[in-house]
Parts: structure tokens; sequence; C-alpha cells
């Protein structure tokens, strides 16, 4: 029924269209509305859609009382009500309601917690984790076995590479095609969330890894595909990497190093902010690298590790 709304598809379309927003988000959106929708329905359905007019700033509370009731986290509450709030906003702006009930809903208010991060030693085992994990997996095996394990390491170490030189969202990396590559100005291209693009840096291991990756891709393409097309591919039909295999290699990968199984793909982007402020680049300019459209985003990036404190205190304090 939420979905022949119509007042809600309509949502759903500027969303997308106007907006550009994920499919994921739009998932999101919907799921949040929906539910909100269910809660009020007995006094908004009416045929088939609902009387959103009807709903006043007492109904959004009651609403936030009971996602509290059910002991849902503050970030998932935040973000329920955040969906109503934009919701409301569009309504508003399309003259379908008089009012946003979510405009001056407070909820809970959102802990924030810093991005966990590894050391740069750390990150050196998990870079180096493919090929160790693959070499020593296949050394009894025949020749074949152990081409289609090389394959597997050098592509996922130009990968992991890839994500750490310019701070990549794992999507991006999956998405890189060849003409969004140019290693003689050592960057990458890429299309961010909102279709907003921006340029990474290769640094030179990655550039090395993305060679010795690319001689072996190169064998398992077509002649008109070795330099077209995405960049990370599956061995078997050549179609692009997907997420989930990138993830299930990286759990072989991580435990293979002996590091923590609580360890992501999506951390190397963290620690790639974090070793960069600590070593002493400016704010903007990782804003800028991360694709992030608001400062106060990056700036969760600025903690203050105990390693860099005490580098600060020796060099600038008169006794230390």
């Amino acid at each position: 029924m939420e979905t022949a709304d119509p007042i809600l598809q309509s949502f759903l379309k500027y969303t997308s269209v106007e907006k550009s927003s994920s499919k994921h988000t739009i998932n999101s959106y919907f799921l949040d509305i929906a539910q909100f929708a269910m809660f009020t329905k007995e006094i908004d359905l009416k045929e088939n859609a609902y009387n959103w007019p009807a709903v006043d700033a007492n109904t959004a509370l009651l609403y936030v009382a009971q996602l509290q009731e059910k002991e849902l986290s503050k970030a998932s509450i935040m973000r329920k009500t955040s969906a109503m709030r934009s919701f409301y906003k569009y309504l508003l702006r399309e003259q379908l309601v008089s009012d946003n009930p979510f405009i001056d809903l407070k909820g809970a208010k959102k802990e924030k917690k810093l991005p966990q991060v590894i050391s740069i030693n750390d990150v050196e085992k998990v870079l180096d984790a493919p090929l160790d994990y693959w070499t020593s997996l296949y050394a009894l095996e025949k020749a074949s076995k152990q081409a289609s394990g090389q394959f597997s390491a050098r592509r996922d170490t130009a990968f992991l590479e890839i994500l750490y030189s310019g701070g990549l969202r794992i999507s991006e990396a999956i998405n890189l095609d060849f003409k969004d590559i140019d290693i003689l100005s050592k960057t990458i291209k890429i299309l961010g969330k909102g279709n907003k693009q921006r340029y990474c840096m290769l640094g030179a291991p990655a550039i090395k890894a993305l060679k010795r990756y690319l001689r072996l891709r190169e064998q398992h393409c077509k002649v008109s595909e070795i330099r077209t097309g995405p960049i990370f591919i599956n061995q078997k039909d050549g179609s692009r990497i997907s997420a989930r295999s990138i993830q299930r290699n990286f759990k072989l990968y991580v435990a293979h190093a002996g590091l923590s199984p609580e360890l992501t793909p999506h951390k190397l982007r963290h620690s790639f902010a974090t070793h960069l402020l600590d070593a002493g680049a400016d704010l903007r300019s990782v804003q800028e690298m991360l694709g992030h459209s608001s400062l106060s985003t990056t700036q969760i990036y600025t903690h203050i590790t105990p390693e860099r404190l005490l580098e600060v205190y020796k060099k600038a304090h008169p006794h230390a």
C-alpha cells in the first residue's frame, strides 16, 4: 500500500532525479517514511493514500517516543526523524502541507564516535597480505592454480593500495574504469556520492601494484578490452568485481596477517585521512580528497593520536 501512495512516490522520484541520491539512500527514505505511515495508519489512511497534512507536531513527538520505547539506537532514531524532516520539507515546498511537524523536533542527540583507524604498520601488513596469502596457499599446487592465485593476489593488492593511497570508498574503487586513471599524472577521477566528481592521488606503491596487476589482467581479456572497461575484474568471466568478493577476500587477508577481525576495507579510508592529518596535511585538502561536501564531516578525523601529541610536545615544549 505504501508503494502506491502518490505523494511518497513523487518524493522518491524527486530524491532520485533532482537530488541524485543513491539507490541505498532512496530505499532508506522509503522504509523510514513507510514505517511512520504505518504508525499513523489508523488516522491517516484514505483510499490507498495517506493524509499527510493531518500529521502535527504532537504526532511526531509520539512517534519518536515509540521509537525510544523500542530501544532503538540514537543513530537510528536520528536517521528516521531526519528522513521525515526531509520528506515534509519537500511537501512544504510543493505546497502540499502548511508546516513541517518535524522541523523543531530535537530527537535524540547522536553520539559522536571517532572513526576507527589502524596504524601505518598494520596498514603495511594488510597491503602485504594478499600476495603472501595466495603464494602460501598454492605453494604446492599445479602451475595453473599458482597462476590463479597470483592474479587474485595482484588484483587485490592493487585494489587495497588504491583504497589507501586515494582514500576511496569501496564502491568508488570497484567502479573505476580505464578512462578514470591517469598513471602519468598519478591521479584518479572519481564519481562519488551525489555524482560529485573529484580527483584522488596515486602514490608510488599504488602505481607499482597497479602496473603489476594490469599485466596479468591483459591475459584475461579480449584484445579489444585490454585497455577498456572496468579496472578490477573477476578471473573467470572478466566482469567487474563485486563488493562482496572484495570483503570476503579481505577477511582472509586480515586473518592471515593476524589482525583484528573487526577490520574492514573502509577503515583504510579512515586511516588515510588520519595519517594525512597526523603528518601535517591541512583539513581543507583532506576534505577535497575524501569528497566530503562539508568541512565538519572531515573534522572528525582531527582527533589527536598519542604519538602525534608526544611529537608536538617534544618539538614545542622547552623542557621536553
